[in-house]
């Protein structure tokens, strides 16, 4: 009998399956057309504003909940229930949503299975029967590990297509989050930390490639919901979509180790100042990149481009700094769900317990108190880009100071008041370059406190904490 988790079962075999980058896209949109999961995902998801860092926690997460090791399994469904305990609230409709509810988080594991199966299907290489089993056995198991009774999901396959027809015909939705993801999210795709140095050509290439993964997207979802959502079908989508998977599946006949997700998520994740080689070979071929880009434009000059001495280097005006940081969900508004946000990235980079988690989460809210009550002039429970700028605030106050002392404990693992090497790169993931010639080689609170009012007070660019909250 093949293992449930770990190597040897159906989800390991699948996990590094170049086709998952396709089956993904698919299983978010599934999820994100649920009327629950859509409202969740507007309110408090940052999809929009930072697809790559959520991509990568994604594949961690998944790493964790399907690897083999009992207690990291265990300790990753734990997190993820305390994040999903604080997904709830209304939709525009004024239908409440909740991230807990066993039928939501059902729904979720069924649209990745089905995605998975639909991925070996399109692709010519059908799951057997035998494998289709095993794989959704895992899934169930997946929900049992998060908690969840028997019978959210049906206990038999057969069951199980029965129901996932009824919920595609009858309760999925053309949300706004389903509609984000197909038709602007990969249209104003920001590029990954590791080639925001190559505007350009991350431009030519998306302008390209983002209306053909929409089309492929739409032309893989069941057409009882294609029709009902009313999303049209580009001619000839259906041939571009098969394709696609088939020409995606090819890459599978690489020597094995040369395709595995989670390193393309870590590479895509990755800062140009981390001291990781990958980061340092690309950025070197940046380099010789934009020099060749620099002597293009000397032969074909370019119309002038704006100061980077203002826009492009440390200086940040108040606009910029709430649009990169503040407005970590994208929606135009500074509110509780932006730093919770941020709580969230951090506690992640951290592998965070429940009690030093919860005293962050903490931090943040009483930072969002004191934000709310010197901001929001208009008493609508939000603050917009005006009402930040027009204040020009310092945001350095008593409940920020407290946020920043709290996230040191919590990067300070050995308690022994400073970041060493090891714990700054589980924060920052970059390299760690402190002058060893002063008296600070190592990060004292003092100097990280500081640091860290230096950039919330949202004035200047900073090499460690911008990938931390501003990359995408």
């Amino acid at each position: 009998m093949r293992p449930v988790f770990g190597p040897g079962s159906q989800f390991h075999a699948l996990f590094n399956d170049p086709r998952w980058a396709l089956a993904i896209v698919r299983a978010t949109v599934l999820e994100a057309a649920h009327p629950q999961i859509g409202a969740a995902l507007i309110d408090n998801s940052t999809f929009v504003a930072h697809p790559w860092r959520r991509l990568r926690n994604t594949f961690l997460s998944l790493q964790r909940m399907f690897g083999a090791d009992e207690h990291v399994r265990n300790r990753e469904a734990a997190r993820l229930n305390r994040l999903h305990a604080r997904l709830n609230g209304t939709d525009a409709r004024n239908r409440p949503y909740d991230a807990m509810h066993p039928d939501v988080r059902a729904w979720v594991a069924a649209t990745m299975f089905e995605s998975a199966v639909t991925m070996c299907r399109l692709s010519g290489q059908p799951l057997d029967r035998d494998a289709m089993e095993q794989l959704y056995t895992e899934f169930q198991a997946f929900l049992a590990t998060m908690g969840d009774g028997a019978g959210h999901l049906p206990p038999s396959l057969h069951e199980f297509w029965t129901y996932y027809d009824r919920v595609v015909e009858e309760e999925l939705e053309n949300t706004e989050a389903m509609r984000i993801i197909l038709y602007k999210l990969f249209d104003h795709l920001p590029a990954p930390p590791l080639l925001n140095g190559l505007p350009t050509l991350w431009a030519a290439g998306r302008a390209v490639a983002g209306p053909v993964v929409g089309a492929i997207t739409v032309a893989s979802l069941p057409e009882p919901f294609r029709r009902r959502a009313g999303l049209p079908e580009l001619p000839g989508a259906q041939t571009l979509m098969q394709g696609a998977y088939l020409a995606v599946g090819l890459a599978r006949l690489l020597p094995e180790g040369w395709i595995k997700a989670d390193t393309i998520a870590d590479l895509l994740a990755l800062s140009p100042d981390s001291d990781d080689p990958r980061a340092r070979t690309i950025t070197a071929l940046r380099d010789k990149m934009n020099r060749a880009g620099a002597l293009i434009r000397l032969i074909t000059p370019l119309p002038p481009q704006p100061d980077t001495a203002t826009q492009g280097g440390l200086q940040r005006s108040a606009e910029e700094f709430f649009a990169e940081v503040l407005d970590q969900t994208g929606n135009g508004y500074l509110d509780w769900p932006d730093l919770a946000a941020m709580a969230r990235e951090l506690s992640s980079r951290l592998d965070l317990d429940e009690p030093e988690e919860t005293r962050l989460y903490n931090a943040f809210a009483d930072w969002w108190r004191e934000l709310q009550a010197a901001l929001d002039t208009d008493g609508d429970g939000r603050i917009n880009a005006q009402e930040y700028a027009t204040a020009v605030p310092s945001l350095a106050g008593p409940a920020l100071i407290k946020v920043a002392e709290v996230l040191f404990d919590a990067t300070d693992k050995d308690g022994n008041q400073t970041i060493d090497a090891d714990e700054y790169r589980a924060l920052f993931r970059s390299a760690f370059r402190r002058d060893t010639a002063s008296t600070e080689a190592a990060y004292t609170r003092s100097s990280f406190v500081k640091d860290f009012l230096s950039f919330m007070s949202g004035r200047r660019h900073s090499t460690p904490y911008d990938p931390l909250l501003a990359q995408a």
